[in-house]
């Protein structure tokens, strides 16, 4: 007996210590700042195994700008509710980022985060490609083997082992409506001096021909920018996809799953109970935000016109130019959206009008008054159509153009 459980004990010990000098990961984050923070902590949220791994013993926080109106999203507004918790200040509080605070709360945030390993002081000398993946050779001799990187490296040696220029343009753009690009973004937020409505398309996160590799710029550091490509990196990760085969409705499903904005409406917020709604119909294009002053605002007490919403629907839905042709009116009422949804939808509309009459205040928390024959607000449209018909099960291709 006693020889059996040295055997067992050799040979677990042999195993323990092959497992010591390779790692095995689904993602590999290199970097120590906001976009690292956001990357690592949003790939382990997704589910996959994550390693991040920083050259210094801190992450290195740029400052995060707790927006007016509580307008930080998704891990961005989880950083920021645990530093207030930790300096113990309200939650409205606008908060300084120092250092010691914000690492030691990061720590804390990591221990209790499931599938994330954070290796500090990690000093590589050799990243390569190996297979359809990644192998990175650490200083004491270790060995990472990760499917997808993530580049969030500021200082430069990343691009030098793999032999990638720097990149020169800003990743975030100005929000416009001007073409459909908005429709790709998987993140939002405003220029520094709170001045301009910014979006991140998730294609400004891949190069091409180089495969499952998620890159970020170093010269725009964002905890937002950091959790979309973390979920983007998940994604491969998970259904062991190469990055090119990206479905950019299911990233931007996971992200706004895990409450970040996409579009920075300034009107509704994640803490709105149709925040999502609102989300998803503003992706899609059918009612689209006023931009004033760069700043972006959904107005979701305006009502609805017609004008507005034909087109888009109608690209979308080839069942919509019969309903259009037919409806001359000039506002979209409750009455008529319904009947909209459920002609398009296959539904009855009787039906529909005594299902949405039940769930008016109590599932959709409308305070209006269900009145079919009246206007339909901006709110309540978002809401029915997101609802009944979710345009956003339809995909669009990287210039945000419908895929029939």
């Amino acid at each position: 007996m006693k020889k059996g459980w040295f055997v067992v004990f050799t040979l677990v010990l042999m195993v323990q210590l092959g497992y010591s000098q390779k790692i095995k990961t689904g993602v590999l984050v290199i970097g120590n700042g906001n976009n690292a923070l956001g990357a690592g902590f949003q790939s382990a949220a997704s589910g996959v195994k994550t390693i991040l791994l920083m050259e210094n013993q801190n992450f290195e926080m740029s400052e995060v700008h707790s927006i007016d109106k509580n307008l930080s999203s998704g891990l961005e507004a989880e950083f920021l509710k645990r530093m207030r918790k930790a300096k113990g200040i309200k939650d409205t509080t606008k908060v300084y980022i120092d250092q010691t605070s914000a690492n030691a709360v990061i720590k804390s945030w990591a221990d209790s985060t499931k599938n994330l390993t954070i290796i500090r002081t990690g000093e590589w000398s050799k990243l390569k490609r190996a297979g359809g993946g990644w192998s990175i050779q650490l200083s004491d001799g270790r060995t990472i083997r990760a499917a997808i990187l993530v580049h969030a490296d500021a200082f430069g040696k990343v691009n030098e082992a793999l032999l990638l220029p720097k990149i020169k343009e800003g990743q975030w753009k100005a929000l416009n409506y001007k073409d459909n690009l908005y429709r790709t973004s998987v993140s939002s937020g405003f220029s520094i001096d709170n001045s301009r409505s910014n979006v991140l398309s998730l294609y400004d996160l891949l190069i091409p021909g180089q495969e499952n590799l998620v890159v970020l710029n170093p010269d725009q550091q964002s905890i937002a920018a950091g959790q979309s490509a973390g979920a983007t990196a998940a994604y491969a990760a998970f259904f062991d996809l190469k990055t090119s085969q990206s479905n950019l409705k299911k990233i931007q499903g996971e992200l706004i799953s895990h409450k970040l904005s996409i579009l920075p409406f300034e009107d509704v917020v994640v803490t709105d109970s149709n925040w999502k709604a609102v989300q998803f119909i503003g992706l899609s294009g059918f009612l689209k935000g006023t931009l004033s002053s760069g700043r972006l605002t959904f107005l979701p007490n305006r009502e609805v016109s017609t004008e507005e919403v034909k087109e888009p629907i109608k690209e979308y839905f080839y069942k919509a130019q019969i309903w259009f042709e037919d409806y001359k009116g000039a506002q979209m009422t409750i009455s008529s959206t319904l009947d909209l949804v459920s002609k398009i939808g296959n539904k009855s509309p009787e039906n529909t009008l005594t299902e949405v009459k039940k769930k008016w205040k109590t599932t959709y928390g409308f305070k209006t008054e269900f009145e079919p024959s009246r206007p339909i607000t901006r709110r309540e449209f978002a809401v029915l159509v997101y609802e009944y018909l979710n345009p956003f099960n339809v995909n669009v291709d990287s210039k945000g153009r419908v895929i029939r």
